[in-house]
């Protein structure tokens, strides 16, 4: 099994009252929202509130979020310009950058049955079956960190207590149905006779809301999402995150601080059919990290899918894969955002296996095929 390691990519730099911010590349940005991560062995966990709040009155800003489980820092509404000045300022601020959306890494998709109506017969889908998936429950349990899970959703075995929402709905049910989707192909129950079976069936799943009804979130909220996922972390979860936006050094950071502890992610590449590594959390590297490609039925590359290696370690089905959905139903989603959870509930059951590699990726170096 490939463990991928540390690596920092390149960010830009906007340069600004003799401050510095690392620059998302390729992002919608977020005006007046920053994250701002302290240098090492500067703040320690208990003092990260403290000199949160201090920097945040210096920008003549407000903290949205403190950061202590992963990496050391905060996000703050604040101007630019009160932001460069704080920092100048500042000899334990070792960089700003400017928040950006994030959202589902999804290509096409329909929804299906469910939602009030009848559930369709209990089938494996055919991703599932690839993998080899589809008998075992898991011990650990899936922490999936994306649009919220189907609180109720009888196909799930979902902890309603541990799920949190991070995201300006009022709930953390999902209303939007991806991170139902994706919670599915990880864990959806077998032997019930309805739905779908996911690759490790009846595992207990966390839904950790960082994108709203619409699929759209920040990066500042899904590093809280992570955050949350260190601290509540125990020995055999895994942490899915099938989103995306632009290159994100804090991100990055944060999900390579989060599995320095033992957390195990798998990561969507993203449905751009360009580098992974211009993409974030898909450029994050280190110990416990998995990037997923996509592949469609007969072992084909999914022409949406990013690639690169690194970032990317396996490929997964990505195309045409039916699972759960929000409001009790059933959806056939295309995207890296379907592959992913694949990889998760692997992990979940053991180390990833491979059996062969991907026909026609794109960048000549071919994705192996995780399997158990």
């Amino acid at each position: 099994m490939k463990m991928k390691m540390g690596r920092l990519a390149a960010a830009s730099v906007v340069a600004l009252a003799g401050a510095s911010f690392a620059a998302p590349a390729s992002a919608q940005k977020i005006e007046n929202s920053y994250i701002c991560v302290f240098q090492p062995g500067l703040v320690t966990k208990g003092n990260v509130k403290a000199e949160a709040n201090r920097a945040a009155q210096a920008a003549g800003g407000q903290v949205k979020h403190e950061y202590s489980n992963t990496i050391r820092g905060f996000a703050v509404n604040a101007s630019a310009q009160g932001v460069a000045n704080m920092q100048a300022r500042n000899p334990r601020i070792a960089y700003c950058e400017q928040d950006q959306v994030m959202s589902v890494v999804q290509r096409r998709g329909k929804p299906g049955g469910g939602g009030g109506g009848t559930a369709p017969p209990e089938t494996t889908p055919w991703g599932v079956a690839r993998v080899g998936g589809g008998e075992l429950t898991a011990s650990g349990r899936a922490l999936v960190i994306d649009s919220g899970v189907d609180l109720d959703h009888p196909d799930l075995n979902v902890n309603a207590g541990l799920s949190v929402n991070f995201t300006r709905d009022k709930s953390a049910d999902d209303l939007n149905g991806h991170g139902t989707h994706v919670a599915g192909t990880i864990a959806a129950i077998k032997g019930n006779g309805i739905g779908v079976v996911g690759v490790a069936p009846g595992t207990e799943v966390i839904g950790i809301k960082v994108l709203d009804r619409r699929g759209s979130g920040s990066t500042s909220g899904v590093i809280a999402g992570i955050e949350y996922a260190a601290d509540i972390a125990g020995p055999g979860d895994v942490a899915n995150m099938s989103l995306g936006g632009g290159f994100s050094q804090a991100l990055n950071d944060a999900v390579i601080a989060a599995a320095a502890t033992g957390l195990k992610f798998t990561l969507a590449a993203g449905n751009e059919s360009t580098s992974a590594t211009t993409k974030s959390p898909a450029s994050a590297n280190g110990p416990n990290i998995y990037t997923i490609s996509s592949f469609a039925q007969g072992d084909t590359w999914s022409s949406f899918s990013n690639y690169g290696n690194p970032p990317v370690d396996y490929a997964e089905p990505g195309s045409a894969i039916p699972s759960t959905y929000k409001d009790g139903g059933y959806a056939t989603l295309s995207g890296t955002s379907m592959a992913a959870p694949h990889a998760a509930g692997i992990l979940l059951l053991g180390a990833i296996d491979w059996d062969r590699t991907v026909a026609g990726d794109p960048d000549g170096n071919a994705d192996r095929i995780g399997v158990r």
